[in-house]
């Protein structure tokens, strides 16, 4: 399978790079990314892909800076919604299915259970309701061509995110006061890499699997679940007895730290659809934990901005 991966320096897309040139397979991967492809420009994006061959298309790239959303909605809308729209609707042309990711940010919040993928939808922010509009944009252009995977709470030894910011803040302090009314899945950025190959795999294995969850949605995320109060102090324990900095956490309610964008209470997701349908689950979240952990201290010279 040739596979043209949309994005070059995200989380998702450089765990995808590191992974696919370790799997066992025969599945060539390109990446393409800005200059050369710009999601914020959509009426430039089908000259770009013309010169591309590709069986599969990955759209990995987004804009994902959550409170600067609030701020910038049209460009966030643009990246988010219409781009994808206009990527569908490529892939479809040439009869290619297109992988698309989402979030879990589209949910509410409410409720006391994980959520399906058929739950009603009601984002509270910008970016949730840009990455929604993403969502119908592709079903729309590509509704036999799509499979949708939301995903929550990404982290990797790459870029900015939670597990690097609280590694990043121990260094310096003692204390931290972390979040303890948001539940959610802590996922490696591996573990959404290792679906999407899950995914290739079972769509390359003949006529009988290549039509396997197209035109649905499905959730990925970490095994188990855990406030970003718990998710911090799983970090500290863990990067401790790695010989990494390390602080204590207080719990502390969402009003007490206060954003721009307003953050769901229950980002849980649930999984089961995607296992039935690939036979692929990730990993319980501390497992995935301990080896992003052990790839970014070897050694921790090694922290990448």
């Amino acid at each position: 399978m040739r596979v043209l991966v949309i994005g070059r320096n995200g989380q998702v897309v450089r765990a995808l790079a590191e992974r696919a040139g370790t799997h066992a397979s025969a599945h060539q991967f390109a990446f393409i990314a800005r200059p050369q492809l710009d999601l914020a420009a959509p009426e430039a994006i089908p000259g770009a892909l013309a010169g591309q061959t590709f069986d599969i298309l990955v759209n990995a790239a987004a804009f994902t800076a959550v409170d600067a959303a609030e701020e910038q909605e049209e460009l966030a809308r643009t990246v988010n919604a219409v781009a994808p729209g206009v990527l569908a609707a490529e892939a479809a042309r040439r009869g290619a299915p297109i992988i698309h990711l989402s979030t879990d940010y589209v949910f509410d919040g409410s409720g006391d259970r994980p959520w399906r993928e058929d739950d009603p939808v009601a984002p509270l922010n910008v970016y949730g309701t840009t990455k929604l509009e993403g969502e119908d944009a592709v079903r729309r252009h590509a509704p036999a061509h799509h499979l949708i995977l939301r995903t929550a709470w990404v982290y990797s030894p790459f870029g900015s995110n939670f597990l690097k910011t609280m590694l990043r803040l121990a260094a310096d302090r003692d204390e931290l006061r972390v979040v303890a009314d948001q539940i959610g899945n802590p996922t490696s950025a591996y573990d959404i890499a290792d679906a999407i190959l899950a995914i290739i795999d079972c769509w390359s294995q003949g006529a009988d699997h290549a039509s396997t969850g197209l035109g649905r949605t499905y959730h990925v995320a970490g095994t188990g679940e855990a406030s970003w109060c718990d998710f911090a102090r799983a970090i500290f324990a863990q990067s401790a007895r790695l010989g990494g900095p390390s602080a204590s956490v207080v719990g502390i309610p969402s009003e007490a730290y206060v954003t721009k964008a307003r953050r769901p209470g229950n980002s849980r997701l649930d999984c089961h659809r995607f296992a039935a349908d690939f036979s692929w689950q990730a990993p319980a979240w501390g497992v995935s934990l301990q080896r992003v952990l052990q790839r970014l201290m070897a050694p921790m010279t090694r922290l990448e901005a």
